[in-house]
């Protein structure tokens, strides 16, 4: 009866929605590290409603921030539990960006004509670090105060822009009353809204050409026919989303509660503490930063960037030109465990 009436007044034929969202997705989208993609954007669900949460106790001014953040983690129903989610799910989603990225980068699949939504997937994983950064620095403890400091210096020393940027930044020349407010603005409603426009870029891009479609030997059967090399999206794809979306749930309860984030002392702009720190995922940006001089590292990690964007059009030049048809694999190869082993030596080195 319920349906009969909400069909006569939505005439939607559900045959017909589901030919519409049927839409069948290749075969290889069954093994986990190819179906990458889906598990950043449910974090970045869990951030959003997590998020909006702590929201409603949290006071982005340098008074009452870190009061309020201790009033969250301490003395709120709960509150414990949201941020600790919301501080595991955005490190979760950073380690899946990146992932996520290396599976592209290694599969090949930015190759024409998808190099369009690899400069998009570069502006995500841009905006998901930024998310990190600025999240950080609105505990207003001591480590994520002079985090954000030294952010700025570093920001201030790109040549000709640098002090636009960092005036940005602080809404000043130096760390000041409009600094919090500001980064609370940055990190809740425009980094939010531009990810979720990037999203729907990278995805209308997706339906736009398809998903790149690849073969293993195990897709085929031991006889002379081929396993369909199509699934269906709905239910088969849509219950492994939801499997694996139940299953980053469960860790992300566990971390919270056994490895629940832990409150520093508050932030105090006299004093400089011995160690400074960021977030893992900047590790290997803070290590590259001691090697060289400010100005020489600060342009060579833009470099680096601007490879990474570009990286479609590089690899098709390299491929046109020359015989190392897979150059790109090797120098994959190279740059991850660059990046690994100044995150470890980072993360390790006595200070």
């Amino acid at each position: 009866m319920i349906g009969s009436w909400l069909q006569e007044r939505l005439p939607i034929q559900l045959d017909e929605l589901k030919e519409l969202t049927n839409e069948p997705v290749p075969n290889h989208l069954k093994r986990w590290w190819f179906a990458l993609g889906g598990t950043p954007a449910y974090l970045f669900v869990i951030q959003i409603i997590t998020g909006l949460l702590l929201a409603v106790y949290y006071r982005p001014s340098a008074e009452s921030a870190y009061e309020s953040v201790r009033y969250i983690t301490e003395s709120a129903t709960f509150g414990w539990y949201l941020r600790g989610v919301h501080r595991w799910a955005a490190t979760l989603m950073v380690a899946a960006v990146i992932l996520h990225q290396m599976r592209v980068y290694f599969t090949g699949a930015y190759r024409k004509p998808r190099e369009l939504n690899w400069m998009v997937g570069m502006c995500m994983l841009i905006c998901t670090l930024t998310l990190g950064f600025t999240g950080y620095s609105l505990v207003y403890e001591q480590l994520s105060y002079w985090g954000a400091t030294v952010g700025a210096n570093i920001a201030g020393g790109v040549p000709v822009v640098g002090d636009f940027i960092r005036r940005l930044m602080l809404g000043g020349d130096a760390y000041n009353v409009n600094t919090l407010p500001r980064f609370f603005v940055i990190h809740a409603a425009v980094l939010p809204m531009t990810m979720i426009f990037l999203i729907v870029v990278h995805i209308g891009i997706i339906r736009l050409q398809g998903v790149t479609e690849y073969e293993f030997e195990d897709d085929k059967d031991d006889g002379p026919e081929e396993k369909a090399k199509t699934f269906n999206f709905f239910p088969d794809h849509l219950l492994t989303e939801l499997s694996l979306g139940l299953s980053l749930m469960v860790l992300l309860s566990f971390l919270a509660t056994v490895f629940p984030p832990l409150l520093g002392p508050p932030a105090d702009p006299l004093t400089t503490p011995e160690v400074i720190k960021p977030e893992w995922f900047f590790y290997v940006a803070f290590r590259w930063l001691k090697l060289f001089s400010g100005t020489a590292a600060i342009l060579s990690m833009g470099f680096v960037v601007f490879v990474m964007f570009t990286w479609p059009f590089i690899d098709a030049s390299i491929r046109k030109r020359t015989r190392f048809t897979e150059a790109s694999v090797w120098i994959g190869i190279f740059g991850v465990l660059a990046i690994v082993g100044l995150t470890i030596w980072e993360a390790v080195v006595a200070h």
